[in-house]
């Protein structure tokens, strides 16, 4: 047992190897992003002259403040809040409930998961999906970013794997108790399954805030266009005067360049302050999610 568990020298240099080129991948991915943090709070000087790098030169949180006012940052912000809160709510039950009934061995379950998977494996195209929108009347509604991701194939696998590694004397000393099978799902099931809920939850989360090409599609009106939209109007615009909705006098120590880093800053960072909150049940719930047994 000792000489199973001793390390050689050639243990010691993989791993010793493993880890630099984690932090070397770690690193080139945080560089661009810290390089953005640095102009969205460098002095209008410093960006243009190009001397910001990785440290903030000439700090300042005008460009912030500025960005973060804007009458049109504003509803973008707040279409794409709801859009996440709304779509992940709906997502993560209708998911949870769906992968139940396919947790359990009765007829015809494996024929209706092969008809799920083949959705997973081919879609219907674009322009199929949009005519079919354009006839549900679902063209400038938010309801179109929600409901064709309502529940995603992948993540209902994960959850149903879930629940099959569940013991099922669980459930079979709940009926004899008497309780029903709503009662079974949502007073013993969901509860324990926590883990992968709140793991599928960020999954949801994320992709939803991220969406950009669904809205870019089915979105038109200004006043529905998402967060993902609005930047990309800032990082097109020449000027980025008219992105932000300010007067140039509002902007004459900015800088275009720092403008667009500030709206990259003020976009990103919601989406991560949910990382924390969930973290403690991120790996865990994905490693039991996706072993059987």
């Amino acid at each position: 047992m000792e000489r199973l568990t001793k390390r050689t020298k050639g243990d010691l240099v993989l791993d010793t190897a493993v880890y630099f080129f984690l932090i070397l991948m770690g690193v080139i991915m945080l560089l661009p992003l810290i390089n953005v943090l640095s102009k969205a709070v460098s002095a209008e000087w410093a960006i243009t002259s190009g001397k910001v790098g990785i440290l903030p030169v000439g700090f300042q949180l005008d460009t912030m403040k500025e960005v973060i006012s804007s009458s049109t940052f504003i509803r973008a912000f707040g279409v794409s809040v709801g859009v996440t809160v709304v779509g992940t709510v709906i997502s993560i039950l209708m998911t949870a409930l769906t992968a139940y009934p396919l947790s359990k061995r009765l007829p015809g379950i494996p024929f209706i998961m092969v008809l799920f998977i083949f959705t997973m494996l081919f879609s219907g195209g674009l322009i199929p999906n949009y005519l079919l929108m354009r006839q549900l009347h679902l063209i400038n509604n938010l309801w179109v970013l929600i409901l064709p991701g309502m529940i995603s194939v992948f993540n209902l696998l994960v959850i149903k794997s879930y629940y099959e590694s569940l013991p099922e004397a669980l459930e079979e000393s709940a009926r004899i108790d008497g309780a029903k099978t709503y009662t079974i799902l949502f007073r013993i099931i969901l509860p324990l399954s926590m883990p992968v809920i709140a793991t599928i939850a960020l999954f949801y989360a994320v992709g939803f805030w991220n969406d950009y090409f669904g809205p870019m599609i089915y979105i038109n009106d200004t006043a529905l266009k998402t967060l993902q939209l609005y930047l990309q109007d800032v990082v097109m615009d020449a000027s980025a005067a008219n992105a932000v909705n300010k007067s140039v006098d509002d902007l004459m120590n900015m800088s275009p360049e720092g403008i667009r880093a500030a709206t990259v800053v003020a976009s990103t960072v919601p989406i991560l302050f949910v990382y924390p909150f969930l973290q403690k049940y991120f790996i865990k719930g994905v490693l039991i999610g996706s072993v059987k047994g």
